[in-house]
């Protein structure tokens, strides 16, 4: 799992693991023991948040406008192939 700095708690990180996830989270500033994390894997995240930005300026997905999942999954569908398509 891929956090930021705000989840850097050593309960919240046993609690990751006690569900086999391995966690990706960078330290904080001002702590004592620095918690390892792959520094490459976080340089990534970027890619996720962009693609999440720019779905959100569609209108329509930004609101929720429709009802029934099935039709807004559609929208999401659309709206990343347009995306992918025009860059």
């Amino acid at each position: 799992m891929i956090g930021d700095k705000g989840y850097d708690s050593d309960e919240y990180r046993a609690a990751l693991k006690a569900k086999a996830i391995t966690p990706c989270i960078p330290p904080r500033k001002g702590r004592i023991l620095p918690a390892a994390f792959d520094k490459n894997l976080y340089r990534q995240r970027h890619k996720v948040e962009n693609m999440f930005g720019k779905l959100k300026d569609w209108r329509r997905i930004h609101t929720r406008y429709d009802r029934c999942a099935h039709t807004f999954m559609s929208a999401i569908t659309i709206a990343a192939i347009v995306i992918f398509w025009l860059n």
